[in-house]
């Protein structure tokens, strides 16, 4: 397939990439700064905090499939999920091209957003200690993010297009062993944590998947 990928060079994006060309896919890689890249993809530069709707269309334009694993850097940049992911909407609505993924967070499907006013007041895949004890804490550092992100899954329902939202829990740094879990509209059941490469592995394989069209899906071990 032909793959734009944003955010190629974050810390999962890095595994997406590596993955995608592993398995012969065409890619272009958008990302902030070009000197990171050192794969044989094609490079586009755009900073999605203050997206070109022209360096967008461009960057989706003739793919198959757009991929998202843009985040913020650092807490100045909270916004930049839910507004970046608005601008590839529009780029990707310009270009006729309409299968996106996107990387997202698991635990935000009870937070308000304008499509979804009246969220599930519990995530059923949630149990007690962490309801009660890690999502608090969890919320009291990152309410913003988790805010962001809820907002960026509100874009993707409103957009039309077909889309995917893959969930993740605590990401850590290990190799992939090939093997999780996954469910939707909800998080994964006792799933606390996932390696990178395994989430990419994931992400990368949804986009093939038409029955995670139009759905929110978490991945976990």
């Amino acid at each position: 397939m032909k793959l734009t990928l944003f955010a190629a060079t974050g810390r999962t994006g890095a595994h997406v990439l590596e993955q995608a060309l592993a398995a012969g896919h065409e890619v272009t890689a958008v990302v902030r700064n070009p000197d990171a890249v050192t794969a044989p993809v094609h490079i586009i530069r755009a900073d999605l905090v203050a997206a070109d709707p022209t360096v967008l269309k461009s960057a989706v334009d003739g793919c198959d499939a757009v991929i998202s694993a843009l985040g913020p850097r650092h807490h100045g940049e909270y916004g930049v999920t839910s507004g970046g992911t608005r601008a590839i909407v529009a780029a990707m609505m310009a270009a006729g091209v309409r299968r996106l993924v996107v990387v997202s967070v698991a635990g935000i499907s009870t937070i308000p957003t304008p499509s979804r006013p009246n969220p599930p007041k519990r995530d059923p895949g949630v149990g007690f200690f962490t309801r009660t004890v890690l999502s608090p804490l969890a919320n009291l550092r990152l309410r913003k993010h988790y805010e962001d992100v809820a907002l960026m899954e509100h874009e993707l329902r409103v957009s039309g297009l077909d889309w995917t939202s893959v969930q993740l829990p605590l990401l850590i740094d290990k190799p992939p062993t090939g093997h999780y879990r996954i469910a939707y509209e909800q998080s994964v059941r006792g799933g606390f944590r996932i390696a990178r490469a395994d989430a990419a592995q994931f992400v990368l394989r949804s986009v093939g998947m038409p029955e995670t069209v139009r759905h929110s899906v978490a991945v976990a071990y």
